[in-house]
């Protein structure tokens, strides 16, 4: 627990007021679908096969359910009450019922009349109960699904809900796993619990999952402590971060550090003349105080059209979240006025990145992080046995992979190394079951996999190489455990002959 005596740090990321803002990152909710944007006045959404406006949504509670009408406008839909079991007339059997696309009277032409006029959605599923010839004599289950069918199609509703750890991790999984290394959101979860991830620690992570890893470790801390990001190539990737919308206080404990100088920082020959000496085509790609950069948003999209094109043939399939930038001040050079402001800017940004690379540099040289994430789709070891060195003694270490083969090999590097305890390889198994009355049973169809975890906790080891004098005793320690010891021999007694 923290002290008395610390003063308050960061705002808490949710203030007392529950309401959509403009601006605010939010998750839209249809059924099991979801899709991460960002509140904006007079921008487009295209939402499962429909496009509306969010102007609407701004000063309403979270978790409130609209309805799509016409003009793209959205409106709160008003709670009714839904008849009684008991009013309802319903079949005993369904054993009858052929499914010969004859029951139903309304035709596609009818129902798009109906569109046409502007009747809602829920006139529309009305008039197909009451045209429908085998619906009462279907069973009082089967009713309820017919109901949610036409509902799903026929009802446009959306929830707007607050970005969480899990909804995005759901969002993400059942999307686009590829970009999150096919990391369950189970999985997830267990990585936070391992790695002690709490407020006020000092972490290290090393992810290449879009930024969901670092995005729940910021939620779980609450503005709290300090995490040291490393990442490969010109920048890290902060999609799924973006889409927590954190508040800027947040972001004062976040640093970013290339994960090309860790081993220079390991040998003491680091300094800020290396970080100058990068190519200068990096300096397109910036970060900062969590900003998505130019180059890597373009590379995003890139990869949502790939990731589209092969899952356009499948309505029913996730929305893919949109990338929207979390600096409005930002500008490209064209619109940036004239092009030595813009230089000067792309400077002033150099600068400060440089400034918390340095300032990254210092905290991981104490060496005394509080725990170590590593979830990337690099191979584990090589990963694991250098960071393992800026972690205290006594502290957890969680390394994710989407393959058992990789975690074991760093499982028998580790274990000859030394220096770790209480190892162990880990696969969660995950089933969704359904919870209704009378219907509860698991589902039929569940997850194969959502990889697999390596945990354990560091310890101090005694570096024999300082210290000759304890590398010569210890040698002639185990010199003499390995010597035969000589034989007790017993003198009997003579007995008389």
């Amino acid at each position: 627990m923290e002290s008395s005596e610390e003063q308050p740090g960061p705002q808490p990321q949710y203030p007392g007021n529950h309401c959509i803002r403009d601006g605010d990152f939010v998750v839209l909710k249809r059924e099991d679908v979801f899709k991460a944007v960002q509140v904006q006045r007079r921008k487009k959404v295209t939402f499962e096969k429909q496009w509306f406006y969010l102007d609407n949504v701004i000063g309403h509670s979270y978790g409130t359910t609209f309805e799509v009408t016409n003009g793209g406008s959205l409106q709160p839909k008003k709670k009714k009450e839904e008849p009684t079991s008991e009013t309802k007339e319903a079949g005993t059997d369904n054993r009858n019922i052929i499914d010969d696309g004859k029951s139903q009277k309304l035709t596609q032409d009818d129902i798009k009349a109906l569109k046409d006029k502007g009747i809602k959605g829920e006139e529309i599923v009305q008039q197909l109960i009451e045209n429908s010839t085998t619906f009462r004599d279907k069973t009082e289950f089967a009713q309820d699904k017919y109901i949610k069918k036409k509902k799903k199609k026929y009802e446009a509703m959306i929830t707007v809900v607050r970005p969480s750890t899990r909804i995005l991790s759901v969002m993400y999984y059942a999307r686009e796993p590829g970009k999150i290394n096919h990391m369950r959101y189970d999985t997830l979860a267990q990585m936070l619990t391992l790695g002690n991830i709490r407020a006020g620690n000092k972490m290290i992570v090393m992810e290449t999952c879009a930024g969901l890893v670092l995005g729940a470790m910021m939620e779980r801390m609450g503005g709290f402590g300090s995490i040291i990001q490393l990442y490969p190539g010109g920048g890290p990737v902060r999609a799924a971060t973006a889409c927590f919308g954190f508040p800027k206080s947040f972001l004062s404990g976040l640093y970013e550090f290339p994960l090309n100088k860790v081993d220079s920082l390991l040998n003491g020959t680091f300094s800020a003349e290396m970080l100058s000496s990068e190519p200068k085509d990096n300096a397109s790609v910036e970060e900062s105080n969590g900003t998505l950069e130019e180059k890597q948003t373009s590379e995003q999209e890139n990869e949502d059209s790939i990731a589209e094109a092969p899952e356009s043939n499948h309505p029913e399939e996730q929305e893919t979240m949109e990338i929207v930038s979390q600096d409005p001040d930002y500008k490209e050079p064209k619109e940036s006025g004239s092009k030595k402001d813009y230089i000067q800017e792309k400077q002033r940004r150099q600068e400060e990145q440089k400034k918390r690379h340095l300032e990254a540099a210092a905290l991981l040289s104490e060496r005394n992080a509080d725990g170590l994430i590593v979830a990337s789709r690099f191979h584990p070891t090589p990963l694991l046995l250098s960071l393992l060195d800026f972690v205290a003694p006594s502290r957890p270490f969680v390394v994710y992979c989407q393959y058992k083969e990789p975690l074991l090999e760093c499982y028998t590097k580790l274990r000859e190394r030394g220096g770790v305890i209480n190892l162990r390889l880990s696969e969660t198994w995950l089933r969704n079951y359904q919870v209704l009355p009378d219907r509860s049973h698991p589902k039929l169809l569940m997850s194969g996999g959502g990889g697999y975890l390596l945990s354990g906790f560091t310890v101090a080891m005694d570096n024999l190489k300082a210290d000759p004098s304890l590398k010569s005793s210890t040698s002639t320690l185990e010199s003499h455990k390995t010597e035969e010891p000589a034989a007790k021999k017993r003198k009997c007694p003579e007995s008389d002959s």
